[in-house]
């Protein structure tokens, strides 16, 4: 079994879409069971809230559930998941502030989210939409399905060698 964890600031636009759209991906192939997926943010503002209603619209148009409720991210998500994506540089900076010296590999377990995107080289953040309109919400789904694709494929291929 692979676990991921999405994250963003406030765990209620950006990381919830990932977890909602590499869910329903995953169980689209079959993979769902193998797998643990999950999201938080690096902020306690809105713990215990549901999605942006914004996100969980732009979902339900692409015929996604969000079903996550926000938290934030703990310091013993370090040795709970595989792989931990930030959604920007200044999520994954406060990553790896919190998890210095918890986390048996940092550099292996913290990674932009991004990093996997096929049409992206170098580092790139997915921009949060939470002050912007209806639009910003489409932009940011159309890079969180295309990122989370390609990181499925990733995932796949790790857990056929493994075994798992």
């Amino acid at each position: 079994m692979a676990s991921i964890l999405f994250v963003c600031l406030g765990n209620i636009c950006r990381s919830p879409l990932a977890e909602g759209v590499f869910r329903h991906l995953a169980r689209e192939r079959g993979l769902e069971s193998r797998l643990h997926i999950d999201s938080a943010g690096t902020g306690a503002w809105h713990v215990g809230n549901p999605p942006d209603p914004r996100s969980t619209e732009v979902a339900a148009r692409h015929g996604i559930r969000l079903e996550s409720r926000a938290r934030q991210v703990r310091s013993g998500d370090a040795t709970r998941f595989d792989l931990i994506l930030a959604m920007d540089r200044a999520n994954l900076s406060d990553l790896t502030d919190l998890f210095d010296g918890r986390a048996e590999d940092p550099a292996g377990l913290l990674r932009l989210f991004r990093d996997y995107d096929p049409e992206v080289t170098g580092a790139a953040d997915v921009p949060d939409p939470y002050y912007g309109g209806p639009d910003g919400f489409e932009v940011v789904h159309a890079m969180v399905e295309r990122t989370c694709r390609s990181l499925l494929d990733e995932v796949a291929r790790s857990l056929d060698q493994a075994g798992g």
